[in-house]
């Protein structure tokens, strides 16, 4: 018999690149004499170099080394023999310390060094970061970090010499969640639902919890990313309770705001939407069908308790594993836990008693730790018995797998006991801090929960449960008659957390912040369902109205509106909680373009502001009213409003309340084109912010006065002052603003003919608002470029403008503030460039492009448009 290699052992896998094509090209005679040779070099080089073939399937090899240079030099020799051969061989090398049984390797390292030589290309040597630091790095040319179709953390990948390949066929344009183990059994399965996505629309894996179905849509997700040009992304949906919240989550995922109409978007596009955890939201599914009919080619694949029930469904019932599976499986997650772990009689018994259910194996195999098989069973059988405890018409299946929560919950002291169930309180993920505040939990306690697999941990430092087993815990804290305290004390600790955060968000922390806010966005949105359950409605109007700048800031005005229109429709009490909602709500209403519903909620907000007495209300529902009569084209009427909202401030002792006052009647002056007026506002606003030591607003009306100057046609005093303005906000970290005020000293340089420089500031402002969300500010600076560079790609250039048209449109927002000097004539000339016909289908074809592309292509645009300037800065 062979001697496989033991301990530490380095894995190679060879595969034939185009096999079939070659096939073909030279016929089967040659190919199988081709082949044949192939064989031989390979075999020669690996048994030079002590390689020891573990299998050989077709024209792919697996061997293994005792030593990573080993392996190295005989990937290496057989590379350069091949090299002028008709035959191109891709080679994936890993090192790692599988287990050895009578049935050869198990374990990862065997998957990832087949995984690595999957993503390369014939000719190509790729060696994982375990093998490299083995070698000597000579010769080594580091890849990064890829993400492989097993789902496991990113590996870095190197290559052997500097050669160029296509770059590695690894996943990209996915959030397809990274996984902690590998899908074990389930080939069958997964062939199949590869081959039913192949061929249908929509496919909707059903099955009782616990059997698996996220995992292997996870995995037949991967296996499929070559074949979606346009990305294939993972929508969890197990903490929404709201079907109407289903299509504006799947927005949110791809990247758009609400306001974007999701079937326009999707449009043409491969795309395929993982949909997972529906089954509580099976009233949606209307919608989703109507997406797949707008969306030609978009492919839906749910995970459900339950089918769709749409036309077109294909349903794909997820049974347990087969008994030999179901062993696998236990047998490599107890080697995780036990990497000496022996199987011996009673593993089949134990997998047969759990019905082969993955998760329930999964949560036995955890306890090898501390019991051998029999002890396993023998608790196991006792466990058992409580399923006549449970209900008595649900499926057996789902009996046993309740039991088996329960066998592992019974092992828990008292105290991890009564923390697992408080934890279900938690929606989706959450951090430490939250888990000790809320649940008074001790890192030891929650160290057990997730040795016992009852509590996950993620790489970023968060918990989570799964949903199945947070079910079952939501049901202990029912039982235990303490579940409304711990949902009070969870909604206590994020109401506290956003309005600590609220009034900071505008600062260095932007990007920071708003992370949190989108890794907690589920937890906020139960704590607000909590408080109302609770008819605590003050309380959930103070969250909701300090979320409402995270709405806008993220684009998710609509749930904004949602949200805001249920809580005040509970909280119907004439209170100052009530007074501030409704001015929250009349501002997500105009910035959605619905300004009647807007001016319904700033007069609602007035009228209970002048009846509570409420004079800091009452100047922001004029603020709400003045700007919603500036964005129906009523400036007139808006500087009378503005007035009021001015005089009313300065009698109240809030410098802040001045001074915002001032810059908004400067902006309603200055559009009626009374700019003396105009600018004596917005200098009085500077005053203001000046005094109170605000640097940020300070910034903010800098660039004020600077618009007014602008319009006064003072174009070299202009820049000067958004210079300074975008000098202090960098200063202080303030990308979000910072972009807004690179768009302004864009404006005011090619107001004065400097291209060169009005590009170097816009293509600033691309950069500073993708990283801060400052979508507006990123739209001028495309249309900028576009316009500017036109002679440069003129196709390219009116591509971006239908991008611009088309985000403008679908988000309602306004163009900047700023001017593009001469935007009318250039773009005319663009027309003309181009002609009419060509012009109008690149700009259809732009109105496809998602904002980040169209923010991409601007940059390439702004560089060679730069690059090809005369020396005056002017174009050629």
């Amino acid at each position: 018999m062979r001697q496989l290699p033991d301990g530490t052992v380095t894995f190679l896998f060879t595969d034939v690149e185009g096999s079939t094509k070659l096939l073909h090209e030279l016929g089967a005679e040659r190919y199988a004499e081709a082949l044949g040779e192939h064989r031989r070099i390979l075999r020669d080089a690996f048994s030079a170099h002590r390689g020891v073939e573990v299998d050989t399937q077709g024209d792919a090899f697996f061997v293994a080394f005792p030593t990573a240079s080993g392996a190295l030099e005989a990937a290496a020799e057989g590379l350069v023999q091949l090299e002028h051969g008709p035959i191109r061989v891709r080679i994936g090398i890993h090192t790692g310390t599988p287990h050895l049984g009578e049935e050869g390797y198990v374990g990862v390292d065997v998957h990832r060094a087949a995984r690595i030589a999957a993503v390369g290309h014939g000719g190509q040597l790729l060696i994982s970061a375990s093998t490299a630091a083995l070698l000597n790095t000579d010769g080594l040319h580091d890849l990064g970090e890829h993400r492989l179709k097993d789902l496991s953390a990113p590996e870095r990948i190197y290559q052997l010499g500097d050669e160029a390949f296509p770059p590695l066929k690894s996943l990209h344009q996915t959030n397809l969640p990274s996984q902690p183990t590998l899908l074990v059994g389930r080939d069958t399965e997964l062939l199949e639902l590869i081959q039913l996505l192949r061929e249908h629309r929509l496919v909707t894996i059903t099955g009782p919890g616990g059997t698996g179905k996220t995992r292997l849509a996870l995995q037949a997700a991967a296996e499929l990313a070559d074949e979606f040009r346009d990305g294939i992304w993972f929508i969890s949906l197990a903490a929404l309770r709201d079907p109407e919240l289903v299509e504006s989550t799947i927005a949110q995922t791809l990247g758009l705001s609400e306001a974007q109409a999701l079937s326009e978007h999707v449009g043409s596009k491969q795309i395929l939407l993982l949909l997972d955890n529906l089954e509580q939201l099976l009233e949606a599914a209307s919608g989703l069908g109507e997406l797949v009919r707008m969306a030609p080619r978009l492919k839906l694949l749910a995970t459900s308790r339950s089918p769709l029930r749409l036309a077109g469904e294909y349903e794909y019932p997820l049974d347990p594993l087969r008994t030999a599976e179901g062993i696998e499986l236990f047998l490599e997650r107890a080697r995780a836990a036990k990497p000496r772990f022996e199987s011996d009689e009673h593993v089949a018994e134990i997998c047969r008693r759990l019905d082969n259910l993955p998760l329930a194996l999964e949560l036995a195999a955890a306890r090898v730790k501390v019991l051998s098989p029999t002890q396993m069973l023998e608790r196991l059988g006792r466990s058992l018995d409580l399923l006549t405890r449970g209900s008595r018409d649900a499926p057996e299946r789902q009996r046993t797998l309740r039991a088996t929560i329960e066998w592992s919950y019974q092992l828990l002291s008292e105290e991890e006991k009564q923390l697992f169930a408080e934890l279900s309180v938690f929606a989706g993920s959450f951090e430490l801090e939250a888990a000790e505040a809320v649940c008074e939990a001790e890192l030891d306690a929650l160290g057990s929960l997730v040795d016992e697999s009852l509590l996950s941990h993620t790489e970023r430092g968060r918990f989570f449960m799964l949903e199945t087993i947070r079910e079952f815990a939501r049901e202990r804290l029912s039982e235990g008659g303490a579940r409304k305290q711990v949902e009070l004390r969870h909604a206590a600790w994020y109401t506290q957390r956003i309005r600590e955060i609220a009034p900071v968000l505008r600062g260095p922390r932007t990007a920071e912040l708003l992370a949190w806010y989108e890794a907690e966005a589920n937890n906020l949105w139960v704590a607000l369902e909590e408080l109302l359950d609770a008819g605590e409605s003050k309380d959930a109007l103070r969250l909701a109205n300090s979320l409402a700048q995270f709405w806008v800031a993220r684009g998710s005005v609509r749930q904004g509106i949602a949200w805001l229109t249920d809580a005040l429709a509970v909280a119907t009490e004439l209170s100052p909680e009530r007074a501030d909602a409704l001015v929250r709500l009349g501002d997500l209403y105009d910035r959605t373009g619905q300004l009647d519903e807007g001016l319904f909620a700033h007069r609602e907000a007035r009228s209970l502001a002048e009846r509570l007495a409420l004079p800091e209300t009452l100047v922001d529902a004029l603020r709400g009213l003045a700007w919603n009569s500036f964005l129906r084209g009523e400036p007139a009427a808006a500087v009378a409003l503005g007035r009021e909202e001015f005089e009313l401030a300065l009698g109240l002792d809030d410098p802040n309340l001045n001074a915002t006052a001032a810059s908004d009647l400067s902006v309603f002056l200055a559009g009626i084109g009374e700019l003396d007026e105009a600018e004596t506002y917005a200098e009085r606003d500077l005053a203001f912010r000046r005094s109170m030591g605000d640097e940020v607003n300070t910034a903010i009306a800098l660039l004020n006065v600077n618009n007014i100057v602008f319009r006064r046609g003072d174009f070299t005093r202009a820049s000067s002052q958004s210079k300074a303005a975008l000098a202090l906000l960098m200063r202080l970290g303030i990308e979000y603003e910072a972009a807004t005020a690179s768009v302004a000293v864009a404006s005011a340089e090619l107001a004065v003919g400097s291209v060169g420089e009005s590009l170097r500031y816009a293509r600033k402002a691309l950069d500073l608002g993708r990283d801060s969300g400052n979508d507006p500010a990123c739209l001028w600076a495309i249309e900028a470029v576009a316009l500017t560079t036109s002679h440069t790609d003129p196709t390219t250039a009116a591509r971006l403008l239908g991008a611009v048209h088309q985000t403008r449109r679908q988000r309602h927002i306004a163009r900047e503030e700023y001017e593009i000097p001469g935007a009318e004539s250039r773009l005319a000339a663009l027309r003309a460039k181009v002609g009419d016909a060509h012009f109008d289908e690149a700009m259809a074809a732009g109105a496809e492009l998602a904002l980040g592309d169209a923010i991409a292509l601007a940059l390439d645009l702004a560089e060679c448009g730069q690059s090809v300037l005369t020396e005056d800065g002017s174009p050629p």
